[in-house]
């Protein structure tokens, strides 16, 4: 019998570091652009029509057993895992929905109770790497960096019995679709923006600027603004209960962001510096950072935590360690990773100038995350 194992139950399995073996039937080029990633995983990648005959040839190639069959959007791993099973394989699965369901979920992770009572969450989307993050206290929450997928957020917020009063985004995201303005609908929140990336939208928001001080719940858990520019030139930080530095795209944990993806990387190379080198470091080196992306599996922690002491990263993240200015400018100008798929339509969608059926949204998305500069 063929077994479903949904997203989740394969960020557990990854999570706690348990052994999977993936069959991935998509195409060589999708496999190699984008896979179920994790230090216990397993793969072989044999397209789907190299296995429609049979999968005698492969058996050899795969275990005898513990066997996950995955493809873009489920249908062709069913059909390959039932002729697996037909072949003698025991406990063959395939993943429900496929690498679109995958590319979806959303692992809460609890981060830390916050001192005058609250907590905050971590939204691990790790078939993406996109984090984003649920600030609650006294019954109230926000909403930081949300993506699309907001009723996740919001059946969470439901089942603590938690009312969405503010969401944010720290900057206008290029590699993802943001779900501010979706929860703005379905919540009646106040959508917080920096304004100077905010400047062609065609909604309404609230200035998220400098010193802007943020009250959650009457506990008065503060998120402050911090203006970080670089990777946009309205990026903006949030420390939270003076504990807590959401970085956004500017900070990784074993990277930086980049400056390109608007297409003013010569402009905007000096405030990254900037922010990086001297506003950053300002700041508390005790600061735990949460950024709002990570690269690869090795940067996730102990249950699944994306998260680093910024005084460490100043020490070990090499793209904080670049004396020279203009090597600094080549690293974050030249030589960068692939942009983002479809990252120009995802930027005028998130600033609410066209609107793509949920279909269309679902493949603007597809592939990893690029808002990285690696030294």
């Amino acid at each position: 019998m063929l077994n479903a194992m949904t997203a989740k139950d394969i960020t557990k399995k990854i999570l706690a570091n348990e052994s999977l073996f993936i069959l991935d039937v998509r195409n060589e080029d999708a496999f190699a652009d984008w896979k179920i990633e994790g230090s216990s995983v397993e793969h072989k990648n044999v397209p789907y029509f190299e296995l429609m005959d049979g999968v005698e040839e492969i058996l050899g190639q795969i275990p005898s057993e513990n066997v996950l069959v995955v493809c873009a959007k489920e249908g062709s791993s069913i059909f390959v895992g039932e002729m697996l099973v037909e072949a003698g394989v025991k406990n063959v699965s395939y993943l429900q929905g496929g690498m679109k369901a995958w590319s979806e979920y959303l692992e809460p992770v609890k981060v830390a109770d916050l001192t005058d009572g609250g907590t905050l969450w971590q939204f691990v989307r790790i078939g993406k790497g996109c984090l984003s993050y649920l600030v609650e206290s006294d019954g109230s929450a926000m909403i930081i960096d949300s993506t699309r997928m907001v009723d996740q957020y919001i059946s969470f917020a439901e089942t603590k019995g938690l009312k969405v009063v503010h969401v944010a985004d720290t900057h206008l995201h290029a590699d993802h679709i943001s779900g501010g303005r979706m929860l703005r609908e379905a919540t009646n929140a106040t959508y917080w923006l920096p304004p100077k990336d905010a400047e062609e939208v065609t909604f309404d928001y609230a200035a998220l600027e400098d010193g802007v001080e943020v009250t959650v719940g009457t506990t008065k858990v503060a998120v402050q603004a911090i203006y970080s520019p670089g990777h946009t030139i309205g990026s903006t930080s949030f420390v939270v209960d003076n504990r807590f530095l959401l970085s956004g795209d500017i900070l990784f944990v074993e990277s930086i962001g980049r400056p390109d993806l608007a297409g003013k990387a010569e402009d905007w190379v000096a405030d990254l510096r900037e922010t990086l080198y001297s506003r950053y470091k300002e700041l508390s080196e005790d600061l735990m950072v949460l950024p709002a992306h990570f690269g690869t599996m090795s940067e996730v922690g102990e249950g699944g935590l994306v998260a680093a002491r910024l005084g460490d990263l100043f020490e070990n993240n090499a793209g904080l360690n670049i004396e020279d200015e203009a090597e600094f400018r080549k690293l974050v100008s030249e030589n960068l990773p692939p942009q983002p798929h479809a990252y120009q339509e995802i930027r005028q969608l998130n600033m609410g100038k066209i609107n793509p059926t949920e279909d269309e949204q679902r493949d603007m998305e597809i592939g990893p995350n690029r808002c990285a500069v690696h030294g």
